[in-house]
């Protein structure tokens, strides 16, 4: 007895370690192509047919076993690369990726490049480059490390001062406060306007109609001017819904139909009504006599009257300015 139980071992430890080493070795009569830069692993052996033809006993284990051992081939072939230790010794180990050797196809096109701004053109024409500051400077004054700009910045705003020194060759009697407060608000309104253009800008690239190109001097048209606003107000996530107004800017009407979504009817619903729906229409389509909307048509020939009307009168008025200015 003592004889069989040591053979029911030994047979027991064999079969373990063969499975801890088909768990690592697999063969394979056709090596596979591998990408590892989209970690992926081409298997070009026939499988067995008979065990993965319809619903055979033991398909879904068998397609579980065929993909464990291609994962296996290509985890091996991923731990042959250069590995290194990220964030240093005790942190975990990477391996570089090579170039992918297929192209994979996107779901959505490429995101288009963003249009310079005139800065960006500007620097990129006298060659300066753009150099990385940190954002935060020590103040002598308050003795503490401070931003660099915005609020509560390094050496304070100068308009806010309770000091402010009067420029050589400028008049005393000069308020020298209310002018650091002017200067202020012309670069604030300024850096608006060229946010203005860089969007108008930026929406006449995205147009296939090119529009009339802004004057780089700054004199601006009222119709280019309130093109400008017009798309800097819908560039925002609400579509200018809570964007502030100007001071003497006409509030726009909207639409008849804006802000209105789309109604489908339901897939499963009143089979009744659906059928009536259907019949009236086929009803419609079979009728010879045309469908009139009399209270649609009433409206329209009201609204071509008054417009009518309204143009008569402009151009009476626009006669009479005439012949007032001849006289």
């Amino acid at each position: 007895m003592a004889a069989v139980r040591v053979e029911e071992v030994l047979a027991a430890a064999e079969e373990q370690e063969a499975e801890k080493r088909r768990s690592v070795t697999v063969e394979k009569e056709l090596e596979l192509e591998f990408d590892l830069g989209n970690l992926l692993a081409l298997d070009r052996n026939p499988p067995a047919a008979a065990g993965l033809r319809g619903a055979a006993p033991g398909r879904e284990a068998k397609l579980r076993a065929l993909a464990r051992d291609n994962t296996q081939l290509l985890v091996a072939q991923l731990w042959e690369l250069p590995a290194e230790r990220a964030g240093g010794a005790g942190g975990p180990l990477v391996a570089r990726l090579p170039e992918p050797a297929f192209l994979l196809p996107r779901e959505k096109p490429p995101p288009r490049p963003r249009p310079p701004t005139r800065w960006e053109q500007f620097a990129r024409l006298k060659g300066i480059r753009r150099r990385k500051r940190t954002s935060l400077v020590w103040d002598e004054e308050a003795k503490e490390w401070r931003r660099r700009w915005g609020y509560r910045r390094a050496g304070g705003d100068p308009a806010r001062a309770w000091l402010a020194e009067v420029p050589e060759g400028a008049d005393p009697e000069e308020d020298q406060f209310a002018r650091l407060r002017r200067e202020k608000r012309e670069r604030v309104a300024r850096n608006e306007l060229n946010r203005l253009r860089n969007l108008a800008r930026a929406h006449r690239a995205g147009t296939a109609v090119p529009a009339a190109p802004l004057h780089p001097t700054g004199h601006q048209s009222r119709e280019e001017l309130s093109h400008v606003a017009r798309v800097a107000r819908v560039s925002t996530a609400s579509l200018g819904r809570f964007q502030p107004r100007l001071p003497r800017e006409p509030a726009e009407t909207l639409s008849r139909n804006a802000g209105k979504k789309r109604r489908f009817e339901p897939l499963l619903g009143n089979l009744a009504a659906e059928r009536s729906r259907q019949l009236e229409l086929l009803r419609d389509m079979g009728s010879k006599k045309p469908v009139l909307n009399i209270t649609r048509a009433v409206n329209k020939q009201l609204r071509q009257e008054e417009a009518e009307a309204a143009a008569a009168k402009g151009k009476k008025q626009s006669q009479r300015g005439k012949r007032g200015r001849r006289q």
